[in-house]
């Protein structure tokens, strides 16, 4: 079944209709450009951003593990050339 909130339009159809296909996407729906028959690119709407209360970001953050900034230095530095004296230009 086709999703309602996606729709096929021509490569014309967007030129002639662009403010309905912006007011579309504002609406959260997405559209299939096509050029001879042919899908071309797939416009989607951005996600906006959203708001999460403080408590709740504590909370999760709460639960995470705890980060050993010297450990993970050493691990950085032993993964990682740091030396930029040998790099040819």
């Amino acid at each position: 079944m086709a999703d309602p909130m996606r729709h096929e339009i021509t490569q014309r159809d967007l030129r002639n209709d662009s403010g309905a296909v912006m007011r579309g996407l504002e609406r959260g729906e997405s559209y299939t450009i096509t050029r001879n028959g042919t899908p071309i690119v797939r416009l989607i709407p951005l996600r906006r951003p959203t708001y999460v209360p403080r408590e709740q970001v504590m909370a999760t953050f709460a639960a995470t593990a705890v980060v050993d900034r010297d450990r993970l230095r050493a691990d950085l530095d032993a993964a990682v050339e740091q030396d930029p004296s040998d790099r040819e230009w």
